[in-house]
């Protein structure tokens, strides 16, 4: 069994997206910056240290987007666009008044969250608990895998999850977008619509 699907149990490593939307919301329940920061976590698929560098000139609202810039990568400054909902643009305006700092030098380039890494996995395992996430899944990387492996559920094209997600290489992408159990039938259940309906379950 693969290490990157699979934890030493054989379980699975990802949120499945009733749990990774259950994360959602338990963190807008929290409210403040640790909403936002998990709402960023939870609909771009960056790694924390990805978000936690993140700063309001990164907020590309007219395009509906954030720009990220990977830091997994030997070579600096490569920066990817990754869609989000415009109402996370609210949210964040809310907390953190990124439109009027877009106007201000002094604070365009300062840290939206001014968090250590550690200080951001703890928020995420807090929100996690809330959200009555399973034990073995109970890890910000598993919110991660949850991007790679919903978008595969959703036929986004595996090139397209390589750039959201930051991956030089197509086969690093493969290892979030393998699905297992429940979630891999659902996309077995597309090659079965056009058989009789007693065969379509």
């Amino acid at each position: 069994m693969s290490w990157s699907l699979y934890d030493l149990r054989g379980r699975r490593k990802y949120l499945v997206p009733k749990e990774r939307w259950a994360f959602l919301e338990a963190a807008l329940d929290i409210g403040g910056a640790v909403a936002t920061f998990c709402a960023v976590l939870a609909f771009t698929g960056a790694r924390i240290s990805e978000v936690l560098a993140l700063s309001p000139e990164r907020l590309d609202e007219a395009n509906g987007a954030i720009n990220i810039e990977t830091l997994k990568r030997r070579q600096r400054g490569i920066i990817r666009a990754v869609p989000v909902p415009l109402k996370l643009f609210d949210l964040l305006d809310a907390i953190h008044d990124f439109r009027a700092a877009h106007r201000d030098v002094s604070r365009a380039h300062s840290r939206l969250w001014p968090w250590s890494r550690t200080t951001g996995w703890r928020r995420v395992k807090e929100v996690m608990r809330l959200a009555h996430e399973p034990e073995y899944v109970s890890k910000p990387k598993a919110l991660r895998h949850a991007f790679g492996a919903e978008a595969t559920l959703r036929m986004i094209s595996p090139v397209l999850i390589q750039k959201w997600m930051g991956h030089a290489r197509i086969e690093t992408t493969q290892i979030y977008t393998t699905l297992i159990g429940e979630e891999e039938r659902s996309l077995a259940r597309i090659t079965w619509r056009g058989a009789a309906p007693e065969f379509r379950r």
